[in-house]
């Protein structure tokens, strides 16, 4: 009897968090939210020396792994009819690449995305070029954007692993509000 009212409790508490992500999933189809998403795997931390954007060669890029999850995404975002979203990515290739993995249409680069990993001095003022990014981009079908950990981070006070997204409320609060939390599927 008590292994069943433990059962019965864990089933209750758990409803509001299918009910939240339901709703986080609608916000982001109707424009009232967007995601942000964390490109998935590329091994590494920050950048190698001799880095320059424009040349992947130089750049700590997607694994095999990462480009399966990316592709995986995809497929989420289409299961839960994310339809025709506009998706902008850093100017990063592994941002670019978890982008174009997902193969859900074009990509458009957003330098407010940029990693700041390199220059932490940047943080505020590249943050707020971020939320003025975020509150311009039209609205009128889902918005996906790929970034990096310290931005997301410095938007919304949550560290996210690789390929990890945040469906976040749309207009930006102060803080933004964190609809709902994605694992990399």
């Amino acid at each position: 009897m008590i292994r069943f009212i433990v059962l019965m409790l864990v089933a209750l508490l758990a409803q509001p968090v299918v009910a939240d992500q339901k709703a986080a999933w609608q916000a982001l189809r109707e424009g009232k939210a967007f995601l942000l998403l964390r490109h998935t795997t590329a091994p590494g931390t920050g950048d190698p020396e001799g880095f320059r954007l424009g040349d992947c060669s130089t750049q700590r890029n997607l694994s095999d792994r990462g480009r399966r999850e990316a592709r995986r995404w995809g497929k989420l975002l289409v299961r839960r009819k994310v339809e025709q979203p506009r998706l902008y990515t850093s100017n990063w290739c592994r941002a670019q690449d978890t982008a174009m993995e997902m193969g859900l249409g074009a990509v458009e680069l957003l330098s407010a995305l940029d990693s700041f990993f390199k220059d932490p001095e940047s943080q505020e003022a590249q943050t707020d070029e971020m939320r003025q990014a975020i509150e311009k981009v039209p609205k009128d079908r889902p918005v996906i954007m790929v970034s990096h950990q310290t931005n997301i981070e410095a938007l919304t006070g949550v560290s996210t692993r690789d390929g990890e997204g945040l469906i976040i409320e749309l207009p930006l609060a102060d803080p933004p509000k964190v609809l709902a939390r994605i694992r990399q599927p």
